[in-house]
């Protein structure tokens, strides 16, 4: 089967993701508690403006609104036997949009349940579902997998195998390294991308987090230790999370997002997007600057992994963790 997603790179070197999904769908009316995949199908005029908002906005690759598409997420609103309708349709709607110049990716997140042997989850178990959303996803047209927002190698293991079951089609991962650059469940961006690429993954990567300076540092100890054929792919959250009036903002600007897709092509990145916190104008911004010029000096100064990142404003840390926690669950 054609690699879609590794011949664009060839062609065109540096591919723009896109940006979030549940920022959007709240901004056009998703209420806390609600399912983001069934608006695939009962409100599908909206993800597919989404969509193309994101098209327009000078995105290579569309991501499906799947992110909890796996029955242990959906049963969450009653919704886990419809499990493969639900992800056909954000793949559908994607594909679409995307026609023969963009990619498909179909996202694929955690499951919220914990493996073992530290919950009940079993590997096998998680496999069977994961399989089951790659099943729908590839049926509704999706380029590559995206297994993403991952913390446990455990997990990402199921994903894969799971995907595989269902599907020839290429499995992208990215892990979240948001615990002393670190998932929480203690893995290394150098365990990450070399463990990966030893499962015959080749685009590996790293999502939300705590804003563009850390994932800079993540990606900067990827790209120390990635084997050779590897491809690192970066998508941060725009800026940190902000609790205000009852609603989250985040800090990144547009401007803020620019530079850290430049930083990212100069770390040798080639697959640039975002996350939690931006929209389709943090895109174009992005898209503007990958089309300049690279930067001319960029010396990242960073030091050995176990040095810790700074300390957060006091009493703000809890506050930035529930609202990316709240963020996540529609990613």
């Amino acid at each position: 089967m054609t690699d879609r997603l590794l011949d664009l790179l060839a062609r065109k070197g540096l591919l723009l993701g896109d940006g979030a999904m549940g920022t959007m769908l709240q901004r056009a009316g998703l209420t806390d508690g609600g399912s983001p995949e069934l608006w695939n199908v009962e409100h599908a005029d909206a993800v597919q403006a989404i969509y193309q908002g994101y098209a327009d906005a000078g995105s290579d690759i569309i991501t499906t609104n799947t992110f909890g598409g796996t029955r242990y997420r959906l049963k969450l609103h009653h919704l886990q036997d419809r499990v493969f309708e639900l992800n056909q349709a954000g793949a559908a709607l994607a594909h679409a949009v995307a026609g023969d110049h963009r990619l498909v990716a179909g996202s694929m997140g955690p499951t919220g349940e914990l493996m073992e042997p530290l919950g009940p989850l079993t590997i096998d178990e998680a496999a069977a579902a994961f399989a089951e959303q790659a099943a729908g996803l590839a049926a509704g047209g999706v380029d590559f997998f995206l297994v993403e927002t991952m913390s446990s190698l455990d997990e990402v293991q199921a994903a894969v195998q799971g995907a595989r079951q269902a599907s020839e089609l290429p499995v992208v991962v990215t892990m979240t390294f948001d615990t002393n650059f670190r998932t929480m469940m203690g893995v290394t961006p150098a365990q990450a991308v070399q463990t990966l690429f030893g499962w015959g993954v080749t685009v590996i990567g790293a999502n939300c987090g705590n804003g563009p300076a850390e994932i800079e540092r993540i990606m900067w100890e990827m790209a120390q230790a990635r084997p050779e054929g590897a491809v690192l792919m970066a998508q941060s959250n725009a800026g940190l999370p902000r609790w205000h009036d009852g609603e989250i903002s985040y800090d990144g600007t547009p401007e803020v997002m620019a530079g850290y897709a430049q930083r990212m092509r100069a770390l040798g990145v080639q697959v640039i997007g975002a996350c939690c916190g931006s929209t389709p104008e943090h895109m174009a911004a992005m898209r503007r600057a990958l089309d300049g010029p690279p930067l001319a000096h960029y010396q990242p100064a960073f030091e050995a992994s176990a040095a810790a990142p700074q300390s957060p404003p006091a009493g703000d840390g809890a506050a930035r963790r529930a609202a990316r926690r709240a963020q996540r669950s529609v990613e």
